[in-house]
C-alpha cells in the first residue's frame, strides 16, 4: 500500500474517535449540568400545608397587653377598692367618662363624702382642677394611706385617701376630711356634657330625661361652654349634671368608655 493510501485511512480513523471523543464530552456535560441543576421550588399546595415562619413577623407576646377594667374588689377588708395600678393611670390624666363609669353600674367600690369644704388636690402628680370640694360631696375611695407611706404627711396624723370625683379629677384628702356615713343628700362635681366619650353620651341620651336636658342645654347655651352665660344657660347646665347622677344612682348602666387609662 501506498504511503498516500496509508495516510487516507488514518485521516478517516481518527475523525471517527475525534467523533466518539465529542459525543462522550457532549454526554458528560449534559449530565453534569443535571446533577448541578438545584431542586425545584415547593408548588402553591405544598406551600398551603406547611408555611414558612417570617423571621421579622411579631409574635402575640410582643402585642400591648389588653386593658383590665376594675369591676370588684382588688383586696378584701373595711374598703372595697379598684385596682391601684389602673387608678394610678387614671390620675396621671382625667377620665370624666370613666368616673361615671365606676360610679354607676351598681359597682360595690367604697363612696366618702367630705365633712368640710376643702380644696381640690392631686398628690398622685396629675392633673388638679383647684377648685373646692363642698361639704358632703360625694367621692369614690380609689386608695388608703398610712399616716407614713411614702415619707407624705398630708393634714393631719390619720392618713389619707385618694379619691375620685364625678366630673373625673382625683383628690388627696385627709381621713379627718371624709366621712363613710351618707348624708341625707350627697352633692357631686359638675359633670361637664362636652368632655364625656361619644358612646358613653350615646348611652346616657337614650334615657328620656337626659336627652332632653341635652337639648334643652343646647337651647339655652348656643354652644357657650364658658366666660359671659346667661343664668338660663347655667340652669341648664346645673340640671344635666343632676338628671345624669340621678340615673345612675337609681341603676342606670353605661358601656365600657372609648377612653382607657393605659
Amino acid at each position: 500500500m501506498s504511503f498516500e493510501a496509508r495516510f487516507r485511512r488514518a485521516s478517516v480513523v481518527i475523525q471517527k474517535d475525534m467523533r466518539l471523543l465529542c459525543s462522550s464530552i457532549v454526554l458528560l456535560a449534559a449530565c453534569g449540568a443535571a446533577r448541578a441543576q438545584p431542586p425545584a421550588a415547593p408548588s402553591t399546595a405544598d406551600s398551603a400545608v406547611a408555611p414558612v415562619a417570617d423571621p421579622d413577623a411579631k409574635s402575640d407576646a410582643s402585642a400591648p397587653a389588653a386593658v383590665t377594667v376594675p369591676t370588684g374588689c382588688a383586696k378584701a377588708g373595711k374598703l372595697c377598692l379598684p385596682d391601684r395600678a389602673f387608678t394610678q393611670r387614671m390620675c396621671n390624666d382625667s377620665f370624666p367618662s370613666f368616673a361615671l363609669y365606676l360610679f354607676g353600674n351598681g359597682f360595690a367600690f367604697t363612696r366618702g363624702y367630705l365633712t368640710r369644704r376643702t380644696q381640690a388636690w392631686n398628690a398622685e402628680g396629675g392633673a388638679s382642677d383647684n377648685t373646692f370640694l363642698e361639704f358632703d360631696e360625694e367621692v369614690l375611695l380609689l386608695v388608703e394611706r398610712s399616716a407614713d407611706a411614702g415619707g407624705m404627711q398630708v393634714s393631719g396624723a390619720g392618713g389619707s385617701y385618694e379619691a375620685l370625683r364625678w366630673n373625673g379629677s382625683c383628690v388627696t384628702l385627709a381621713k379627718e376630711e371624709l366621712t363613710l356615713d351618707k348624708p341625707p343628700t350627697p352633692k357631686f362635681a359638675k359633670v361637664e356634657w362636652r368632655f364625656l366619650d361619644d358612646n358613653v353620651q350615646a348611652a346616657l341620651r337614650e334615657d328620656k330625661t337626659i336627652d332632653s336636658a341635652v337639648a334643652t342645654r343646647r337651647k339655652e347655651c348656643k354652644g357657650a361652654v364658658s366666660g359671659d352665660v346667661s343664668l338660663a344657660c347655667v340652669k341648664a347646665d346645673d340640671r344635666l349634671t343632676f338628671v345624669i347622677v340621678n340615673h345612675l344612682r337609681n341603676g342606670g348602666k353605661l358601656p365600657v368608655p372609648s377612653k382607657l387609662p393605659k
